[in-house]
């Protein structure tokens, strides 16, 4: 990058705002799955303003500017592709205000989930969306991907949040769509066209989110099952009893061992699916609807199903699922790591299709999820050799194809970013993806934010 260039950053945001060394610039050329190019500067900004007069540079010298939360994404929506600068937006991380009354509050993007669900519980409120990296994504980050988790069955995501940004176009204008309020219909909803749209848009520097009560209590349920499909089963005839648990987790047969042989809680060998389900509400309805998704549980032939109010037994319930995701690299070095969504009827025929591939490609392929919402996280687990890539490749494109077969879709809240946009155009048509080119051209004439991202 041109040292003038460079020194009108500098003059934006200080010195001490920017990562400049090979070092450190490499720390950010990568997220959680997905390595890209390497960044020629990587700059720590405090305000929209600062955004926006770097915004207003990178037209005007034609260089690419990437959004970047925690890095925490699998899809490579926040790591550039051809150099350029790299917005880290770990500065802008306050909550600027909890309103209990309204039950609101306004936060800047770098802000931790985590850290907002621990400061609005203090006043009896909650922020339902949880992805698993709640503990260190950014809310930014959340609504660049629009991120889900084990909430959304009940809950929604993190869309259904979103009351009100404040946006820097790729062009330098500072916007501010949506409201403050439950309702407005003003104008077209920009807000949501934002929200999903992986920094390709705009770049989020406030956001107005709104927060609901805290249950006053929950109960978690631990059901094992020999066969896939009467888990499947016990799931939709939940539903259909009326009951929407805030959670139902699904793990496969080989998740369930693996699981296991990280953190041994005693599950049998011939168990082929596991659920957790929590409930929450009011404490004199909790106890009511547990033991009704226990009975359901039963009847579906559950080989085994505990029950538990008490925090401290949920955790223990919960270790297969939290040790999952670090307990697959005992199985290999490299984690291609998917999610896709089918219709809960679908999920049985989705689960044997995975056994079938994996056995037919002789590589580990692992599915666990949001059964309520039918959203599978898929993992590939490979050694870094040519012909286990290879196979891990035919893999995904399989993957998908099933997917979208079952009437399903790609993505469920990992997004698109660069990993999946080779295969967009199985689930999307050639006129739809026309369109959304021309809503990216005209907010970005020059292409300079977040190049490269959801499109070939």
């Amino acid at each position: 990058m041109d040292t003038k260039v460079i020194k009108e950053i500098v003059d934006i945001v200080g010195q001490e705002n920017i990562r400049a060394s090979i070092e450190e610039r490499k720390c950010y050329s990568y997220d959680a799955r997905t390595d890209g190019a390497i960044p020629d500067l990587v700059v720590f900004p405090a305000s929209a303003g600062e955004v926006s007069r770097i915004l207003i540079l990178a037209n005007r010298q034609n260089f690419p500017v990437i959004p970047r939360g925690s890095g925490t994404g699998l899809t490579g929506g926040s790591i550039p592709l051809s150099g350029g600068v790299v917005l880290s937006f770990t500065r802008m991380s306050r909550i600027l205000e909890i309103d209990p009354k309204n039950l609101i509050a306004v936060v800047e993007p770098g802000v931790v989930t985590f850290a907002l669900q621990e400061e609005v519980a203090k006043y009896g409120l909650m922020y339902p969306p949880d992805p698993a990296s709640y503990k260190y994504s950014s809310i930014g980050g959340n609504i660049a991907e629009c991120a889900g988790g084990p909430n959304s069955l009940k809950y929604g995501v993190t869309r259904d949040y979103v009351l009100g940004l404040e946006v820097v176009l790729p062009t330098g204008e500072i916007i501010r769509p949506g409201v403050k309020t439950m309702k407005g219909v003003v104008g077209y909803d920009l807000a949501r066209l934002f929200v999903g749209s992986e920094g390709t848009l705009g770049i989020v520097t406030e956001i107005t989110l709104k927060l609901i009560p805290l249950p006053e209590a929950r109960a978690t349920i631990l059901a094992l099952f020999k066969e896939v499909d009467d888990a499947a089963e016990a799931v939709s005839a939940t539903i259909a009893a009326r009951i929407v648990p805030s959670t139902i987790e699904f793990m496969d047969k080989a998740s369930i061992r693996c699981s296991e042989q990280a953190n041994p809680m005693g599950i049998p060998p011939e168990i082929g699916g596991l659920l957790l389900i929590e409930v929450d509400g009011d404490k004199e309805s909790i106890a009511s609807q547990a033991e009704k998704v226990q009975k359901i549980m039963i009847e579906h032939k559950a080989a085994d199903c505990r029950l538990t109010q008490d925090p401290q037994e949920a955790d223990k319930l919960w270790l297969a699922r939290r040790t999952l995701s670090q307990a697959l690299y005992n199985l290999a070095p490299l984690k291609i790591a998917e999610d896709v969504v089918v219709p809960r009827s679908n999920i049985p025929a989705l689960i044997h299709a995975l056994e079938g591939m994996s056995k037919r490609l002789g590589i580990p392929i692992l599915s666990f999820g949001h059964a309520g919402d039918g959203n599978f996280h898929v993992n590939i687990m490979i050694h870094d050799t040519p012909d286990e890539r290879e196979k891990a490749e035919k893999a995904v494109k399989e993957i998908f194809t099933e997917a979208l077969r079952l009437g399903g879709t790609l993505s469920g809240e990992h997004g698109i970013g660069t990993s999946k946009a080779p295969y967009i155009d199985m689930e999307l048509s050639a006129e739809l993806i026309a369109t959304l080119k021309k809503i990216k051209q005209l907010f970005d004439p020059n292409n300079i934010l977040n190049p490269g991202k959801i499109f070939v």
